[in-house]
């Protein structure tokens, strides 16, 4: 049996630190709690087929039409709805990137293509892309910022890439639920695209934004509705819970408590990438609230014991063992990081 391998297995590793998933830092807002814990009163019903409290919400939270957009069990839902709404014959997405987006292509018989980034231009993705953008291919797939890297598509890059899908008819699948932990999100998203451009799907979630993955809450936002009746038909009747769906519409309340969260990743950010720095561990240049970095084999079962848990990238495409990922959480608990690793690290140069 195939299992799908990701951070976030708490279950497996008990009472640790979990470094693993990208969660907000902050925790789960009382308010979402709360909301989800007070419906519970509710589910003798089926929960609103047509979500319309919780699509009013977003309508407003993302400045967008409510006719624009889908909401799913949690983002990878809404990935498997667009491919199997979409059913492209051939798709490209980046090597490193996250795994769903082709196993969801793949399961509907579409051949996806691996565009590797390279180490040497640190995992930026350039120019050299628009070359790879040709008649041939129906849908490109792109998570900005990038996951595992943490690295952004430069905005004109961006409206680049945009003109050259439009020039040869192929859909552009963005997933932009890490743009919460940036600094500056509106200069990156390709919302402001949606009204002109069909072709573009962004995919975004509650998950890691509002710590409530447990929950189950993503969504999409297009312009192209004949698309989004078809995902409709491709998912469940009732595929959003009730806590899920009042849980999401007191989320998106919490305004103070995202910019709050924006605020302490960019600062525990880069106190993070000096102190894996000065350990000797080369560190790229994440904008996200993970750091994407390179060190000796085998670290994170080493950690373990220290009570830290760090995400093993070797799994991915186009990277190999030495590869890891690590969420940036509140400071006493990246201090415990720190020192974990460097014990380790200590550790292995005296057995050398």
């Amino acid at each position: 049996m195939i299992q799908n391998v990701h951070g976030g297995d708490v279950y497996r590793h008990p009472g640790v630190i979990d470094f693993s998933s990208n969660m907000n830092p902050l925790g789960t807002p009382e308010r979402v709690v709360r909301a989800a814990q007070d419906s519970m009163t509710e589910i003798c019903h089926y929960p609103d087929v047509r979500q319309e409290e919780l699509i009013r919400a977003l309508s407003g939270y993302e400045r967008v039409p409510a006719s624009f957009l889908f909401c799913g069990n949690g983002a990878a839902e809404v990935i498997f709805a667009y491919a199997w709404a979409l059913r492209p014959k051939r798709a490209m997405v980046l090597a490193p990137t996250f795994a769903e987006y082709a196993q969801a292509l793949q399961s509907t018989g579409c051949t996806v293509i691996q565009y590797p980034l390279q180490e040497s231009s640190g995992y930026c993705l350039t120019d050299d892309i628009i070359a790879s953008i040709t008649d041939d291919l129906d849908v490109l797939v792109l998570c900005n910022p990038n996951n595992p890297t943490g690295i952004l598509v430069d905005p004109l890059r961006m409206k680049r890439i945009i003109a050259a899908c439009k020039a040869h008819d192929v859909r552009l699948f963005v997933d932009e639920c890490f743009q919460d932990f940036i600094d500056d999100p509106e200069a990156y998203t390709v919302r402001g695209y949606l009204a002109d451009h069909p072709d573009i799907f962004i995919l975004k979630a509650f998950t890691k934004r509002y710590a409530m993955a447990g929950l189950r809450l993503g969504y999409g936002m297009t312009s192209d509705i004949a698309l989004l009746d078809r995902m409709h038909g491709a998912v469940q009747p009732w595929n959003v819970s009730i806590p899920a769906q009042k849980a999401g519409v007191a989320a998106l309340q919490e305004e103070a408590y995202v910019n709050r969260a924006r605020a302490l990743i960019r600062k525990e950010r880069a106190w993070l990438k000096d102190a894996l720095q000065g350990l000797g561990l080369k560190v790229f240049d994440s904008q996200a609230n993970y750091i994407f970095f390179k060190g000796p084999e085998g670290l994170p079962e080493r950690l373990l014991p220290f009570g830290v848990m760090i995400r093993d990238c070797s799994n991915y495409f186009n990277l190999g063992k030495g590869y890891f990922r690590t969420a940036v959480r509140l400071h006493e608990e990246n201090e415990k990081l720190t020192a974990a690793l460097r014990k380790v690290l200590a550790d292995q140069e005296q057995a050398i």
